[in-house]
């Protein structure tokens, strides 16, 4: 609104409205000292972006859950040799990071590393190729258990379905982390009457 899209923002990646007041669309990000872009130049600066606005939004709506889950359904019981049962009956997610042992956050940071990891090799491997956002599960990608099988137009509305899902996970996700912080406890405790 009240101004135009930037020339980069041409409606070529799903869920690209024109929308960048700030001009990050304009910037080379992935030009900057970036080995896998100089390895034959095969994703544009704007594909760059979308890959971390997915990868964000995608982690987004799992903060999300993990503010709800343990609010609805209770947590997950621990043993003695990693806390006992108190170690993980914390509801607030800023006083659960204290309260699990140490070897619970080593297992968070090694599994969100593992992906990454997998996620870099995966671009390096399908170059030019690469469908933005693939991270081989499910339609495109080599672990399909569902036998998922759209058509072009399908799959172009359910990669604007999942962009779209991104976004507002970001912003919920935003909201959630401001309310524990200023309430001090989860978000479920705050809705019961």
């Amino acid at each position: 609104p009240f101004g135009s899209s930037p020339d980069t923002l041409d409606g070529s990646l799903p869920g690209d409205v024109g929308f960048d007041p700030i001009g990050f669309s304009t910037q080379p990000f992935a030009s900057f000292n970036n080995p896998l872009y100089q390895e034959g130049n095969f994703m544009s600066d704007l594909e760059w972006l979308r890959e971390a606005e997915l990868a964000h939004g995608r982690i987004a709506q799992l903060a999300v859950v993990g503010f709800i889950w343990p609010g609805l359904f209770g947590t997950l019981p621990g043993s003695d040799e990693f806390g006992g049962l108190d170690a993980y009956s914390e509801l607030n997610p800023f006083k659960a990071l204290t309260a699990v042992p140490e070897s619970a956050i080593y297992q968070i940071i090694g599994g969100m590393a593992w992906f990454e990891y997998q996620r870099v090799i995966r671009i390096k491997e399908q170059g030019a190729n690469r469908v933005v956002g693939d991270i081989g599960i499910g339609y495109p990608g080599a672990f399909n258990p569902f036998n998922l099988n759209y058509t072009p137009e399908q799959y172009a509305e359910k990669q604007v379905q999942e962009i779209k899902h991104c976004r507002l996970a970001m912003i919920a996700a935003f909201g959630l982390i401001c309310q524990a912080n200023n309430s001090g406890t989860d978000v479920i405790s705050q809705l019961a009457p």
